[in-house]
């Protein structure tokens, strides 16, 4: 007879419990709520699936989605549901198995998102600002990249033969994404016009060059090698795929010559020259008319540089998909694939929040990333599908003071008893959220676009807010220390995981274990 481990371990459990409530606790004890809630956790952790082989894998990356801005984030969708916040969980946060992870680059305590996506894809850490390669890589020296480039489990998941994708709601040539496929000496050259003429004469290719004919350069680099290219692309950065001439402008232009590229090249062309059976969009109306069954390769460019803050999203000149709508697309054409398939999402966009000193961008951004998350949940089989959620760094957001529980997380600290905002010792209020550098006090309104600030003056240090509601979308909290734009950290970031292979994240580990979690479920290192 075959033994349910599992059930006869959940029910040992439970029957010990059982008999430890009635022995030792009191019955107002067990019959709370959270004790209740924590019992029917563990009883469904105990009912895991055992699997370490996974048929798919999604990576979603919330870019400088550090502890506090989860902490942040979960609060603030509970009190827009009309909670008082605390309680409740992302998405994610319901997975069974989490680690923290470590997030410093070779040459630097606090990182960048060139070499942590780096260390993410490739198995490796690496240095600041440079993509695919490995740490004897010098920045800005094309000379130094040929013999340094990494393997990509994006690039190994293709060679197996299964379909792969990349969604970014930043410019799908930024560091984060470009990780998944580029080799470069430095994360902004997005395309020949950010490159110094050395480079190009000794023969280094733009990041957008390199993602148009990913297919062509990975079977350069590996002899009997086939394969058909990354089957969904989408995100932002279409400037870095036109020619620098007003001809090529979108509908949806803001730039009086959207394209930036300076050798005459239409990458958008060349990408649809090559996969004639493609699908080229680049609004709303174009994604929308997608059919994901009969789509074979989809290329969806909707902003000319970032994609909207979700806040601002509505406001597109020609409307753009959200992260969710673009997660649910791009699994309904990457499961066309009976090998499988592996996606990267990231939510870009959380990083440039916190950047401009935008709370309220950051964190509806970070709560669109769990609405994403919940959508490849809900599309997947837990028994064919490990989704792991985590970030590249964090940043220097803070939560703090003494506020009472359900006080609005963005609004000013009024303590537990009381009903006024609490003083600090400058007889001043101050929020419970804040920023250790950057540009500091700004109130913007009801402004949804979070890069409004960089118009204005920097404005660190404190300011009388008693007049002020801090919670509309256009106020930019109080910073310390003065700077341009503010600054990720370094300390670790989340990695939580559910499905085939989860098992292995557990605690603290070095952000190249990501790759190596994605390579054991997925087999990519044919012996």
């Amino acid at each position: 007879m075959k033994i349910n481990w599992i059930a006869t371990a959940s029910a040992l459990a439970f029957a010990v419990s059982t008999a430890l409530h009635a022995d030792v606790l009191p019955r107002y004890q067990t019959d709370s709520d959270w004790y209740a809630d924590a019992q029917i956790k563990l009883a469904a952790k105990l009912q895991t699936n055992n699997q370490f082989k996974a048929k798919n894998v999604i990576l979603f990356v919330g870019d400088g989605m550090g502890v506090s801005t989860l902490t942040a984030a979960r609060i603030l969708q509970g009190q827009q549901a009309g909670n008082p916040g605390e309680e409740g969980y992302l998405s994610f946060e319901s997975f069974p198995h989490t680690a923290l992870v470590k997030t410093y680059n070779v040459d630097a305590q606090t990182p960048d998102s060139a070499g942590t996506m780096t260390a993410m894809m490739s198995g490796l850490k690496t240095d600041v600002g440079v993509i695919g390669v490995n740490e004897k890589i010098e920045r800005g020296e094309c000379s130094t990249v040929e013999g340094n480039e990494v393997s990509t489990a994006l690039e190994l998941a293709e060679i197996k033969g299964m379909a792969t994708g990349i969604i970014s709601t930043a410019r799908i040539t930024h560091a984060t994404p470009a990780a998944t496929y580029a080799k470069s000496a430095d994360r902004n050259w997005e395309d020949i016009s950010d490159m110094p003429e050395a480079a190009i004469a000794e023969g280094c290719v733009d990041i957008a060059d390199q993602l148009v004919h990913f297919e062509a350069n990975l079977e350069a680099r590996f002899e009997g090698v086939d394969v058909d290219g990354l089957e969904v692309v989408m995100g932002g950065g279409r400037r870095h795929f036109l020619p620098k001439d007003a001809s090529f402008n979108s509908t949806d232009a803001v730039s009086e010559i959207e394209g930036d590229r300076t050798d005459s090249r239409d990458l958008t062309q060349e990408w649809q020259d090559l996969y004639s059976n493609g699908t080229y969009v680049m609004d709303k109306t174009g994604f929308d008319a997608v059919d994901a069954a009969s789509t074979t390769h989809l290329f969806g460019l909707f902003n000319e540089s970032h994609m909207q803050y979700e806040a601002d999203r509505s406001n597109d000149v020609a409307g753009e998909p959200s992260l969710t709508e673009m997660t649910s697309k791009a699994i309904d054409v990457l499961d066309n694939n009976a090998k499988g398939f592996f996606l990267m999402v990231e939510s870009g966009r959380i990083d440039h929040g916190h950047h401009a000193g935008s709370a309220y961008n950051a964190l509806t951004d970070a709560i669109e990333l769990s609405n994403a998350i919940q959508t490849a949940i809900d599309s997947t089989d837990p028994d064919e599908t490990l989704i792991l959620v985590t970030a590249d760094h964090g940043h220097v957001f803070t939560i703090a003071g003494y506020p009472k529980r359900g006080n609005p997380i963005l609004g000013k600290v009024v303590g537990v008893g009381e009903t006024e905002p609490s003083m600090a010792a400058d007889d001043m209020p101050y929020t419970t959220v804040g920023y250790t550098n950057g540009i500091g006090f700004h109130d913007l309104g009801t402004e949804t676009d979070g890069d409004a600030s960089y118009n204005e003056d920097i404005a660190a240090g404190r300011m009388d807010i008693s007049a002020i509601d801090t919670t509309t979308s256009g106020y930019h909290q109080e910073a310390l220390i003065p700077l341009s734009s503010e600054t990720h950290s370094g300390e670790d970031v989340a990695l939580h995981a559910n499905g085939p292979g989860s098992q292995l994240v557990q605690g603290v580990v070095e952000q190249s274990v990501v790759f190596h979690i994605i390579e054991q479920a997925l087999d990519l290192i044919q012996e």
